[in-house]
């Protein structure tokens, strides 16, 4: 159970209710704080929406932080959202795959994707060698890019599991079916 209240829009001033567009419990708990609230989403918007890295490799490393973390929310979520930006089942699968040092039939740059992921999540920083394999593959731009989704996502898993947000009923399916371990 969340360590807040969350909040519904009967609880927000008018001019804060728009911060419930996405009726989630993140969402829910965030708006308690408008002004974060407003900064966390443009954040997360432009990670989404706007960056240039190829979305399925962003869901990958995304994904990925959740399952080194396990951290229900995320990892849920973001297999939803993953899929909606090109993740195959056997992507996901490849993610716990990846961890476990079996083979995935992932492509090399999917496969440096999650090495990086795992690397800043674990050790706080991608290692020189695969940075160097990722900058032989990736703009400069797209290597920017990978570095913030990771650590943006790393601080998001810190927030939910401090403030123990829960996974919505609807999202429990896909740990039904992508169990954590």
């Amino acid at each position: 159970m969340a360590r807040l209240p969350y909040l519904e829009e009967k609880d927000l001033t008018p001019e804060n209710k728009d911060l419930l567009k996405r009726n989630i419990n993140l969402a829910k708990l965030l708006a308690h704080s408008p002004g974060a609230a407003r900064s966390f989403g443009q954040l997360g918007s432009w990670i989404r929406f706007k960056s240039t890295l190829d979305p399925r490799l962003r869901e990958l490393a995304i994904l990925n932080v959740g399952w080194l973390t396990k951290t229900e929310y995320e990892y849920s979520h973001h297999i939803k959202i993953g899929k909606e930006f090109g993740l195959t089942d056997r992507d996901i699968e490849a993610v716990r795959d990846g961890t476990d040092g079996k083979a995935t039939g992932l492509d090399e740059l999917s496969q440096l994707v999650l090495r990086a992921s795992r690397e800043m999540t674990e050790d706080q920083a991608i290692s020189q060698k695969t940075f160097d394999a990722l900058g032989a593959q990736l703009s400069n731009e797209h290597i920017l890019d990978l570095s913030l989704v990771i650590a943006f996502y790393n601080a998001v898993i810190r927030m939910l599991k401090t403030l123990e947000i829960d996974v919505e009923p609807e999202y429990q399916p896909y740990l039904d079916q992508f169990p954590l371990p």
